[in-house]
């Protein structure tokens, strides 16, 4: 019997793998950062890493089912005080980020760090974020709740931002699933990259007309939801996750 993809078994397999590709890429950071996906149901439940397993060897096992509070319900090891404190806030600001991720990958982090840093329409790639990234300011290491509610609410109050630059920190992606957080998270940093490395010819980046712009990202969105589950699903069978 086949296994509903709404299931914590099935959404434990793709976590594990979303960590583990993100590993395979250079996305990860030390044991640092942090993926989470809601576990439907009535009551608040997330999936997420553990402080500690490195995503190289992280496995559906090693996920820690946790509560509302970061509580861990099920599972053995920690929940990162920021990890803690970004994920759970982010989940119940935007209700339809179904997944969140959190990284410092590096080309990405690249442009929270140099003035005026933005991803800028250049590509074709980089439009299929248009209209859907959110820059927000430094407030510091995610060790108190505070901070988490502050980036929460600041998410909070742009509805249509899957994509959040931290200023001097990182990246978050919120998606409403699995796949279509990991896609978002693939082609930013293959963006990212493409206009790190053209800024570094020292020659003016060519920006799309914003008509054009518009309609390059309206193209992608019509097809994304079939197009980013068809990437993950091919990510896992070749790399036989």
């Amino acid at each position: 019997m086949p296994i509903s993809p709404t299931s914590e078994l099935h959404l434990r397999r793709e976590l594990a793998a979303a960590l583990r590709l993100a590993e395979k890429f250079g996305y990860s950071e030390g044991i640092c950062n942090h993926f989470s996906v809601v576990v439907p149901g009535p009551q608040e439940r997330y999936l997420i890493n553990p402080y500690g397993v490195h995503w190289s060897e992280m496995r559906p096992e090693h996920l820690l089912l946790i509560d509302g509070h970061g509580h861990v319900i099920e599972g053995d090891g920690e929940v990162e005080a920021t990890a803690r404190h970004i994920h759970v806030q982010g989940h119940r600001a935007n209700p339809r980020h179904q997944c969140i991720l959190h990284v410092h990958m590096p080309w990405a982090t690249s442009l929270t760090m140099v003035q005026g840093g933005r991803l800028e329409m250049a590509h074709q790639t980089a439009a299929r974020y248009y209209g859907r990234i959110a820059y927000q300011s430094f407030g510091g290491i995610a060790l108190d709740e505070s901070e988490g509610k502050r980036i929460a609410e600041a998410q909070k109050g742009n509805p249509t931002a899957d994509i959040f630059f931290l200023a001097h920190h990182g990246i978050s992606i919120g998606g409403p699933s699995i796949a279509f957080a990991f896609d978002d998270l693939y082609y930013l940093e293959r963006a990212a990259k493409q206009q790190v490395l053209a800024m570094s010819t020292g020659r003016p980046l060519q920006i799309m007309p914003e008509d054009q712009v518009k309609e390059t990202a309206r193209q992608y969105m019509q097809f994304i939801d079939f197009q980013a589950q068809k990437h993950f699903d091919a990510l896992m069978r070749i790399n036989g996750l």
